[in-house]
């Protein structure tokens, strides 16, 4: 067997970047090129994901994390940009491996692996969508642990595991994989309000780049204008929702401001989390009955923006639901970072255990629905199995 090494994420810029290197002489390869963080040497174990650099002699071309998949295959997780994958994929070519497409070394791995079960297929496959170094962990631990793990001691132990015991792990990562999906795939967070209470200057400030004009004024934001950021361990997709409340309080005039409505609550809807902006200058009068209405059951966080003026705004009288609150000054910058740490509070990803078992496709979702309401030991043996070893939705 030959050694491959192919990229298996999209062209472009991205924010990761996952190569998989397969083969006989997978590990020898990594070995050279792969410096591993700390003081201690690498084990390259199956089911380790090791931090560190990968180097061209004394050249550090970029800092990633190796999954440990299997004793012939690894993922090598790195920045996404271009460059450095190309350097990446020419240092792997010359210590002996063969690059392929994406598809022409799953293939290879696919067919070599013939005990591979379904949950590890489709962890591979979710791998290059990985918008967090975290979220590639949380995949990469899927394959040989995780849920894999998990189905397979369900399966192992059917005769002497209660039902009730395989329904409440079933409802357990299902209960996980929200915060996980989170980190995997990132957070859609909208910013709402009223206008003029520099949700603009918000969206700017944390994109670290002008995205929204910005005047003062009122309702100067005619559109939706979308941003990205990262935190940690959470990629945050951002949506300014163009003067939501003004909006949501006023009859459509036309069937162009009666559509723009239709797709600002749909945004809505579709939020992981809600970033409310309000003047912290104004009183609470400021807030739209009609847009509280549509956030209410929410995660909502209420950003006190303009710290820098004078206070008028008395948090007494916000509604229950909008009592968790940050005090910032987008025009300045200030308070931000304690902005990002209550998002990733209310989102639940710190301290989120990277090797705990989750669900990553619909497919298994599906399954484990099906699988926390069981009835029998035969139903819940024959959704393990398909489970483990069902058709791939690709």
């Amino acid at each position: 067997m030959s050694t491959f090494a192919a990229v298996m994420t999209g062209q472009g810029t991205g924010a990761i970047s996952t190569i998989q290197v397969f083969g006989k002489k997978a590990k020898t390869i990594i070995k050279e090129v792969f410096k591993p963080a700390g003081t201690k040497p690498a084990t390259f174990k199956a089911g380790e994901i090791l931090l560190g650099q990968i180097v061209d002699g004394t050249k550090i071309i970029d800092q990633v994390t190796i999954g440990c998949e299997t004793a012939r295959s690894f993922a090598i997780n790195c920045h996404g940009n271009p460059l450095i994958v190309v350097d990446i994929m020419q240092l792997l070519g010359r210590h002996g491996a063969t690059l392929l497409t994406a598809e022409q070394l799953l293939s290879k791995i696919l067919s070599a692996q013939k005990q591979i079960n379904t949950i590890a297929i489709e962890a591979k496959l979710a791998q290059p969508k990985a918008k967090t170094i975290e979220g590639t962990k949380i995949i990469a631990n899927q394959i040989d642990a995780g849920l894999s793990k998990k189905a397979t001691e369900w399966i192992e132990n059917i005769k002497t595991i209660s039902l009730n015991e395989i329904r409440s792990g079933a409802e357990r990562i299902l209960e996980t994989s929200k915060t996980a999906k989170l980190i995997i795939y990132g957070c859609k967070a909208v910013i709402a309000g009223p206008p003029n209470s520099g949700k603009s200057t918000l969206l700017n400030c944390l994109c670290g780049r002008q995205k929204a004009i910005v005047t003062d004024i009122e309702g100067t934001t005619r559109d939706w204008v979308t941003g990205q950021c990262q935190t940690d361990s959470l990629s945050i997709e951002l949506t300014d929702t163009a003067g939501l409340g003004e909006k949501l309080s006023t009859t459509p005039k036309d069937i162009v401001e009666k559509k723009s409505r239709e797709k600002s609550i749909q945004i809505l809807e579709e939020a992981d989390i809600i970033l409310l902006v309000l003047d912290n200058g104004q009183p609470a009068g400021q807030l739209d009955e009609k847009l509280l209405e549509k956030i209410a059951g929410k995660k909502v966080l209420t950003v006190l923006n303009k710290s820098d003026l004078p206070a008028r705004l008395d948090c007494g009288k916000l509604p229950r639901f909008l009592s968790d609150t940050v005090l910032i000054s987008a025009k300045l910058g200030t308070g931000i970072e304690n902005l990002f740490e209550k998002i990733r509070q209310i989102c639940s990803v710190v301290g989120f255990d990277l090797r705990t078992a989750v669900c990553i496709t619909s497919r298994q979702e599906n399954l484990l629905k099906r699988l926390s309401s069981v009835k029998s030991k035969e139903q819940a043996t024959s959704i393990i199995t398909e489970l483990l070893n069902g058709q791939l939705h690709v």
